[in-house]
């Protein structure tokens, strides 16, 4: 590799590895931020939640490595472009070669690990993230026994324990059930128990009181001597829980198991999901394309209507769009399994024919007007701030 390339891959690397951990840090807060009720409302450990945060990470890699990609090599030719670099590097009687090898040497890097973390480390990942999902719901005394303390299991039902007596017995135990539209049950009893036999779980209430409200609004109250509850619905999600297609390793995809329950309903999601591992890891190098068919001629940053950066990155999110279009349609319509690797081949071919013919890629005209115009409203309304603001600064200082 010759100097100049070496000096293109580590700009470029320094800004890909910037901007993934920016971006990443950013989708796990808000991947994090919707399981926050593992602690809250599941009376799991710190421990366990950050180990469930952990396990959000490799879901997202594929997501962001890509646009990582895109920005970090649009922005690198762009400010080489900005500084003359690039006129001196052609000037210089170097090929285009010099300047895409350093990307596409990138990009296949990319390209590569997504397809690792994808098909061998993300499997796993939800896997163990759906056993801990599950064992937090499954550990049903350390999720409602605590005295004093209503817990929600589930959409419409609520448990509040008053007193945990010796012998894993219960005092004062309140039960709130809303799950059947237009009914609403309240239990309570005095003491009681959870009871757990041949797998099947329920909560047995003594002495109590059942106030039923039906949808007509009438009221009933039924007193009980003895009373089970049953837990099995909320139970049913326990232990290693339902494995979907998207949780099987790539093995397991290849060769599913005939007598799986999902597979048995829903065979084609197991299609699906293969053809989407086999597919994605290509948009790295798509992107990389799409950067530097836009931002690698020398001449596109002074001709350009629009930043570079920025024209990269809508096109960059109008290929995913038609990339997750294609996966929603593949549910129905298996034949676009098949756009699912057209996509990125195809725009990755637009993009080699722009950099062989030394044509730049760009928005449509209409497009670039209009981020054009909202640019220029944004500025508009920001400067007028600044300046009211500024007035007032003034105003109050004379004073």
């Amino acid at each position: 590799m010759k100097v100049i390339e070496r000096y293109i891959m580590r700009r470029m690397l320094l800004l890909f590895l910037g901007a993934l951990a920016w971006t990443l840090a950013i989708v796990w807060t808000t991947q994090v931020l919707a399981r926050i009720d593992l602690v809250t409302d599941g009376g799991q450990s710190a421990l366990t939640f950050f180990e469930v945060a952990a396990l959000i990470i490799p879901t997202v890699i594929p997501i962001v490595v890509p646009f990582a990609l895109a920005g970090a090599v649009a922005q690198t030719l762009s400010a080489m472009n900005a500084d003359s670099e690039l006129v001196v590097v052609n000037a210089a009687g170097a090929s285009r070669m010099t300047v895409a090898r350093p990307v596409l040497i990138l990009a296949i890097a990319a390209s590569v690990f997504c397809l690792l973390i994808q098909n061998f480390v993300e499997p796993y990942a939800r896997q163990r993230n759906r056993d801990l999902v599950a064992g937090a719901r499954a550990d049903f005394l350390s999720l409602v026994i605590q005295e004093g303390t209503f817990r929600k299991i589930e959409d419409g039902l609520f448990v509040q324990i008053g007193e945990r007596l010796p012998g894993n017995r219960l005092a004062g135990i309140f039960v709130a059930d809303s799950r059947e539209e237009g009914v609403d049950l309240v239990y309570y009893a005095k003491t009681g128990s959870v009871i757990d036999h041949d797998d099947t779980k329920a909560l047995l209430m003594n002495d109590g009181v059942i106030h039923r409200k039906a949808v007509g609004g009438d009221i009933s109250l039924v007193h009980f001597t003895s009373y089970a509850f049953d837990l099995s619905a909320f139970d049913s999600d326990t232990g290693t829980g339902t494995r979907m297609p998207k949780d099987q390793t790539t093995a397991y995809l290849l060769n599913p198991n005939r007598n799986d329950d999902v597979y048995k309903k829903t065979p084609q999601l197991y299609r699906n999901e293969l053809h989407k591992r086999f597919s994605e890891w290509l948009f790295p190098i798509t992107f990389a394309l799409i950067a530097l068919a836009v931002a690698g001629d020398a001449k596109s940053h002074r001709e350009a209507r629009i930043h570079p950066l920025v024209t990269t990155i809508c096109i960059a999110l109008f290929v995913r769009w038609m990339g997750y279009f294609a996966e929603g349609q593949t549910k129905t319509q298996p034949l676009f399994n098949y756009a699912l690797y057209a996509v990125p081949v195809a725009f990755s071919a637009i993009s080699v024919w722009c950099i062989a013919t030394q044509r730049t890629m760009e928005l449509p005209i209409g497009w670039i007007d209009a981020l054009n115009g909202i640019y220029k409203r944004i500025s508009d309304k920001a400067l007028a701030l600044r300046m009211k603001l500024t007035g007032a600064g003034a105003h109050k200082g004379s004073a």
